[in-house]
């Protein structure tokens, strides 16, 4: 770390590490001081980019976070700017030393509570709204309609425990193997919502002929007993989840009608839900990160690491994603696993888009993104080495599929990909109740029915886009530890666990950003 007149200038996350984070733009010339050396800066390096801090042979490694994030394609002097223009991204070999760390779960210190909604199952929501669930993308338009009728705030006053109507649309659905993976891949995410604890109940609208059609959904799924609503201290009816198809409506404008009567009859009975305190043990939290920089992993990274702490030492469950933004770090997180099987699961799915990526003549460092490279990140070790800094300090207890239900308290991973929608649509399909999401760029994403936190991790970017995040954790860079800013992340999700709406619902986002993962060819 730089001295204290410096610590606001740049960041030397660990002793071994070459390169030195920009804090706040630093000028050609300017003189920073470290405990173990004085570096002047070659040229100009912007906010979240590197300085070396000794000379780096051409391919020797240029480490941060005390990990490989590249190797010099060119001799790096001492002060210079560090990116892709003298860093390249060569294979190297990890040591996933399987299950060789046992790190414990930090002490519960105070029992921690939140307002939430108990369902039957034992989940508890924290949200509760009412989904038209479209089953293909011809349905897509008319779900819509139906939810558009239930927009502004006149109904409202005669259901004041319902957040919304939402309509769940998609450009799948069909042109797809009956029975492959996209099929139960896009049911499996479509159920997920279906049965969700933030779901009070919901309409499936279908056009009658597709591939994903209603009653294969309904039935593969086992959704026949979660068609009805599931009030407070009622026992859950038997029956089928209502289905309306526009071919046996007679077309869009009866679909509507009948859809709008069906979501009409549901609303009273989603109104019965009312808030109650629940342990924290019942958070379910998402994480992710998009629009990242160079000090995602800085700040607002380790500082959802430390909230994820927090909500697993209250028995409750943590869930991290996005498989090829933890390509090059996922060797720091098989060490932690419960278990050698867990730990060669991860494997077994680093393999797996290794070769998914060759198929299509790509490669998985073709990510990051220019906007990520543009706020810092060289390569894809590097912004996995910062993403994977979310993961706090926990055991790993189990790593599951795509939109897989989380069951497990503890720290989960999910196989996802990185792009932030079709990521976040598997989480939230797999259960989380609550969604934390970094950004050093400014990412707007929301996704109903789970609300989402947006964290900046730099101070100028929160104040140009104060309307669009909920904490900055910028103020890292200006003193703040990371454990304090994890925990006001901690007190942010109970809040918004117990009700406080986050800038994504106040600005009505969270629909078109439903995309589940489509993984096979369009026939």
């Amino acid at each position: 770390m730089a001295t204290a007149a410096e610590a606001r200038r740049a960041v030397r996350l660990k002793g071994e590490d070459n390169v030195a984070v920009a804090a706040r733009p630093i000028p050609k010339g300017a003189t920073l001081e470290f405990e173990d050396r004085t570096v002047e800066a070659r040229e100009p390096i912007a906010l979240g980019h590197k300085m070396a801090l000794a000379p780096i042979a051409v391919g020797e490694p240029v480490r941060k976070y005390s990990q490989i994030i590249g190797f010099a394609s060119q001799p790096i002097p001492a002060g210079a700017w560090v990116h892709e223009h003298n860093v390249r991204a060569d294979l190297f070999d990890r040591d996933y030393a399987h299950a060789s760390e046992h790190p414990p779960v930090p002490p519960m210190l105070q029992r921690r509570t939140f307002q939430g909604y108990l369902r039957p199952d034992g989940r508890v929501g924290t949200r509760n709204y009412v989904a038209v669930i479209s089953t293909v993308n011809c349905s897509a338009s008319t779900s819509r309609y139906i939810a558009d009728r239930f927009r502004g705030d006149e109904w409202r006053k005669d259901f004041p425990n319902v957040d919304g109507v939402f309509a769940i649309t998609h450009k799948g659905g069909c042109g797809l193997p009956f029975g492959g993976r996209d099929h139960t891949t896009l049911e499996r995410v479509l159920a997920g919502f279906a049965r969700h604890p933030n779901v009070a109940a919901y309409v499936i609208v279908g056009l009658g002929c597709e591939v994903s059609y209603a009653q294969h959904l309904v039935e593969a799924n086992d959704l026949v007993t979660l068609g009805a609503v599931r009030a407070n201290g009622k026992a859950a009816e038997s029956m089928r989840p209502r289905m309306i198809n526009i071919q046996e409506q007679g077309g869009i404008t009866k679909t509507v009608e009948a859809a709008v009567a069906a979501v009409s009859q549901l609303l009273p009975a989603a109104n019965d839900w009312t808030r109650t305190e629940q342990p924290a043990s019942k958070i379910v939290l998402a994480m992710e990160c998009g629009g990242s920089d160079g000090n995602s992993g800085v700040t607002a990274n380790p500082a959802l690491g430390v909230a994820a702490d927090l909500v697993i030492s209250q028995g409750g469950s943590a869930v991290l994603g996005e498989t090829t933004e933890l390509y090059g770090a996922e060797h720091l997180l098989t060490r932690r696993a419960v278990s050698r099987e867990v730990g060669e699961k991860l494997v077994e799915r680093i393999k797996w888009w290794e070769w998914y990526a060759g198929v299509f003549n790509a490669e998985i460092n073709n990510n990051p993104s220019p906007g990520n490279k543009n706020g810092g990140l060289t390569t894809i070790y590097e912004k996995s080495l910062g993403a994977f800094a979310k993961a706090g300090s926990t055991p790993l207890v189990d790593v599951v599929g795509y939109a897989e239900p989380v069951t497990k308290p503890g720290l989960i991973f999910m196989d996802t990909p990185g792009f932030d929608p079709p990521c976040t649509t598997g989480l939230v399909a797999g259960g989380a109740n609550v969604l934390v999401f970094t950004t050093g760029r400014g990412s707007v994403l929301g996704l109903k029915p789970t609300p989402c936190i947006k964290v900046s991790t730099n101070t100028p970017m929160y104040e140009r886009m104060t309307d669009d995040m909920d904490m900055n954790a910028g103020t890292v860079l200006e003193g703040e530890s990371i454990e304090s800013a994890g925990q006001r992340m901690f007190d942010l999700i109970l809040a918004v666990a117990s009700g406080e709406h986050t800038k994504s619902e106040r600005s009505g986002v969270g629909e078109e950003e439903f995309a589940p993962w489509h993984i096979g060819p369009t026939l």
